[in-house]
């Protein structure tokens, strides 16, 4: 078969072991036909091949984002952005210069808070002397709080308090009113619903489906946002992302994406179990594994959230928090409900990931894998445990012997990125510092490991992700947990795709597999780590499709 596109003149990391390495890639009807030597590859062109000279840049499987949130991001990528901002003044200047360039919007959201910005808990009165005649409210870094105004929480009927499932908590103050502090997604979700995004959350908020359907024209502006956020992944390499919120209504946006070849990235999509629900709902994860099932668009994997998140003190911990007697959190998930969870799960013959942070929720997790292993026996399952912040040393060893996935996230470590050090590292306690974020020690356990970003946790830059993985500092006294290039290019590519039961499809550069690849801006192997996030992408195939082109790639 004549290709339809051949890149030369490239460093090949392919990370399939049979052949390292190569100077070229030639492509056909959306598969990688050759892989090798750049006159052997260059040899097979004819006369209405595209050759693209690499002009030495290094050429990559198209990156597989292990852990994101392609709804939500595609539309927060309308939102303020206030990652980096500190102190009360730059915070109101950015609100309201986006309130005068916003007038028309019902709620005024901004994105990237950061538990310290203010230096103090924040109120709603912190962010009333900003505005106080519109509604406004903030989410934190880690999408797990929203601060809102006194405007908000009276809008979305939350002033004076709501009923919230457990683990989910409108924090009320001394004056019998709410703080303005709204714990977790069915606290804050009243609030994202001021935006007219209430559909969008329904996925990581309650697991359930709208309810009327949307109309066409509802879909269609939804549609939108998901392909903005498609675009954007696909800008950063982006070729394949297991989305780790979701129900059919998200499956449905991405099938139309799909029927107008809008569709720019290989999307896995979960049933989200949530406390509220029965063994039954499972139905529906079977009914979606059914309905969705080809190479582009897929379930048949059940997301779980077991805790929440060390800041805000929701993570479930073995211990107590410092200073907090008596306070470790509490898992969502009672143990012996969990266990009877994931047996029936896994019985069904899906996989399985769970949102675990503390060094409870993990235990309690890898607990419920191993009771369904033992019940239903071992096989092929890649159970996931997404973060794992912190680990109980006994249990290291556990996910490598019951064959568990460890799904993290190079952006996330305090300091690595984008985080500051504080105030999480003190919340954590400087005992257990040693303990937190473990890539190169569960790994050397034997744990497979995917990585990812958790955009729009954090940015979606794979290039960004490799650079923090890469010149990670040790916390004080602790050991060197970064893992080399080569591993941690394995789990941004190769790894991912194993971790999804994609290995077949994409994940390496072989003739066979899918052409979904990545040329980066530069020569990868000769780059500073520190230059790596700056570094750029110049091509992004998915396919056999172009989906983004750098300058002088168009």
């Amino acid at each position: 078969m004549t290709p339809d596109l051949i890149l030369t003149n490239a460093r090949v990391l392919t990370m399939d072991a049979g052949r390292p390495e190569a100077e070229a890639v030639a492509v056909a009807a959306g598969r990688i036909v050759a892989v090798g030597a750049r006159a052997e590859v260059e040899r097979l062109a004819g006369p209405e091949t595209r050759v693209i000279d690499a002009g030495g840049r290094t050429l990559l499987p198209g990156f597989v984002e292990s852990h994101l949130h392609l709804v939500l991001g595609g539309a927060e990528l309308a939102h303020l952005q206030i990652g980096g901002l500190h102190g009360a003044e730059a915070l109101a200047r950015a609100f309201r210069s986006f309130a005068e360039a916003h007038p028309e919007r019902p709620l005024l959201m901004a994105q990237g808070a950061d538990y310290g910005m203010l230096d103090r808990p924040v109120t709603r009165q912190d962010l009333d002397a900003i505005l106080a005649d519109r509604p406004i409210a903030m989410t934190a870094h880690d999408h797990h709080t929203v601060w809102a105004n006194t405007s908000a929480l009276r809008a979305a009927g939350i002033l004076h308090g709501a009923a919230t499932p457990h683990g989910h908590e409108v924090v009320m103050g001394p004056d019998g009113l709410a703080t303005g502090e709204l714990r977790e997604f069915e606290a804050f979700a009243p609030v994202i619903a001021l935006g007219g995004e209430a559909r969008l959350n329904l996925g990581i908020a309650t697991g359930e489906e709208p309810s009327p359907w949307p109309a066409e024209a509802e879909q269609a502006i939804d549609r939108a946002k998901v392909a903005r956020g498609l675009a954007h992944c696909a800008a950063h390499g982006i070729t394949s992302m297991v989305n780790m919120d979701g129900n059919r209504y998200t499956l449905e946006l991405l099938r139309a994406l799909q029927r107008e070849g809008g569709l720019t990235a290989r999307v896995k999509v979960p049933f989200h179990f949530k406390p509220h629900m029965e063994l039954a709902a499972l139905a529906r994860a079977e009914e979606m594994r059914r309905d969705f099932d080809d190479e582009w668009l897929s379930s048949g994997f059940v997301k779980m959230f077991m805790d929440g998140v060390i800041d805000s003190r929701t993570a479930y911990l073995l211990n107590d928090y410092p200073g907090m007697p008596g306070l470790r959190g509490e898992p969502l998930f009672s143990p012996q409900r969990f266990a009877e969870i994931a047996t029936e799960i896994d019985r069904r013959g899906m996989q399985i990931a769970v949102h675990a942070i503390g060094d409870g929720a993990v235990r309690q997790t890898i607990d419920g894998y191993e009771a369904a292993q033992r019940a239903n026996g071992r096989r092929d399952s890649r159970h996931r445990i997404e973060h794992i912040e912190m680990i109980d040393r006994a249990d290291i060893a556990r996910l490598g012997a019951l064959g568990i996935t460890a799904s993290l996230q190079p952006p996330h470590p305090p300091g690595a990125m984008d985080f500051p050090l504080q105030p999480t590292l003190e919340v954590i306690g400087r005992d257990r510092w040693s303990d937190s974020y473990l890539w190169r020690t569960l790994a050397e356990a034997g744990a497979s490991v995917a990585f990812a970003s958790d955009w729009p946790v954090t940015d979606v830059s794979v290039l960004r992700g490799i650079g923090a993985a890469l010149t990670r500092a040790p916390y004080e006294g602790c050991a060197d947990e970064r893992l080399g290039l080569m591993a941690t290019l394995q789990a941004y590519t190769a790894g991912g795709a194993w971790a999804a039961h994609r290995e077949a499809i994409t994940g390496r550069i072989r003739p066979g597999l899918a052409a979904d690849l990545v040329l980066l801006g530069g020569d990868l192997l000769a780059a500073d780590p520190g230059e790596i996030g700056g570094m750029g992408i110049a091509l992004t195939i998915c396919g056999g499709r172009v989906t983004h082109a750098g300058v002088g790639f168009a």
